[in-house]
């Protein structure tokens, strides 16, 4: 098994890094104060392949695959992990869904725009009442006139409030012969009946966008759907093994971020007369969280070369994975904080940001109780 990158992978990874530090970083705290997108930077990276990294060069895409993608998203996260999870919204989820469930004229509308960055595109799938059931959805989409009619409010929708192509997720009416189902639509911001909703104040990825998708009679002709009709929990389920990837490496790289500012303010930070980074017990403290985040880099890249190498099934590692890094982030951060102390809890200090950031990757694309269900489902044979 070979663990070094390839000269492509890393090239990319290393880029990735560049703009981090030179474009996100200088805009970070200030975005996060006003909750605020850096839509210029999204748009730029588009335009770098970042925004298509797993779409085939034939669609528009560079074509980096899974492996340069988890580590590109390590070094955005680091940095600012609102902008990070847009992109991995439209790598994984929206991107994918495309390519694999889509026509071939919806992956010729929609794949170059999206891999280019002149689309921005979200998945909107969450509602009030279907979290983690979302077979308790209650936004539907009838049949009219050789078309579809759409009624209903989704949730937390991320890039909402900035997305060109949205992918949504419906209660369908019974086909001819078949039964009632869940459909999956694909359509842009213009659709006639649709709008943004609320705009959420979130306590961290503040520099996401993160609102409402309301339907009031949004008409969409018969090829918007995605995927079958009555089918579309498949589209949601396939898709979001590979979203997991994203969010795995969203929180790999908020930890190591932590990490790494906590080595540094060990090093600085003086009491008793030496510096801190000195004490045994802070010392075994920062060892704890390097191990951590090398054990969870380590599976993410594992599973994004399953993923890279067609393995048709990851399921259960992708759930592991994502509940691992997710949780290990959350350890990491909180111990980040507890090494600067006070200062810790002051928003001068990276350590905060990275601390309300974590939070979320504990959640969104499955919290850990959903990730620990398939899991159980996969290693009893359910």
């Amino acid at each position: 098994m070979d663990f070094e990158f390839t000269e492509e992978q890393r090239m990319a990874i290393d880029g990735a890094r560049r703009f981090a530090q030179e474009k996100l970083a200088p805009a970070v705290a200030e975005l996060d104060e006003k909750g605020e997108v850096n839509l210029k930077a999204l748009k730029e990276l588009g335009g770098l392949g970042y925004l298509g990294m797993t779409v085939a060069e034939e669609d528009g895409g560079s074509a980096l695959g899974a492996v340069a993608y988890a580590g590109s998203m390590i070094e955005f996260s680091k940095v600012d992990a609102g902008c990070a999870v847009a992109v991995s919204v439209q790598n994984s989820l929206v991107n994918d869904a495309v390519a694999h469930f889509g026509t071939p004229a919806q992956r010729k509308r929609f794949l170059p725009k999206l891999a280019s960055g002149e689309w921005i595109g979200c998945f909107s799938l969450t509602e009030a009442g279907a979290g983690s059931d979302p077979a308790s959805m209650r936004t539907t989409a009838k049949r009219q006139d050789g078309g579809f009619v759409l009624n209903g409010t989704k949730n937390f929708t991320t890039n909402g409030g900035i997305a060109d192509a949205i992918i949504v997720f419906t209660r369908s009416e019974a086909p001819p012969g078949g039964k009632p189902g869940i459909s999956a639509f694909l359509l842009t911001k213009d659709a006639p009946g649709f709008k943004v909703g609320k705009h959420e104040n979130k306590m961290g990825i503040r520099t996401s966008s993160t609102t409402e998708m309301v339907f009031e009679d949004c008409r969409l002709p018969a090829d918007a759907l995605l995927g079958e009709e009555g089918k579309g929990l498949k589209v949601a389920l396939a898709t979001l093994d590979g979203g997991r990837i994203g969010i795995a490496s969203q929180a790999v790289g908020i930890a190591e971020g932590a990490l790494e500012e906590a080595v540094r303010y060990a090093k600085e930070r003086v009491q008793f007369g030496k510096p801190i980074a000195e004490l045994e017990g802070l010392q075994f403290m920062l060892a704890d969280m390097a191990t951590e985040v090398e054990v969870a880099k380590t599976m993410l890249f594992r599973v994004a070369w399953m993923k890279d190498a067609g393995k048709p099934r990851f399921t259960k590692e992708a759930a592991m994975l994502k509940l691992y890094a997710s949780e290990m982030a959350h350890r990491v951060c909180h111990k980040a904080v507890q090494v600067h102390g006070g200062y810790g809890f002051m928003k001068e200090y990276k350590v905060e940001r990275l601390y309300r950031d974590q939070r979320i990757t504990e959640i969104y694309e499955g919290t850990s109780e959903i990730q620990r269900y398939v899991i159980a489902r996969s290693i009893l044979g359910a």
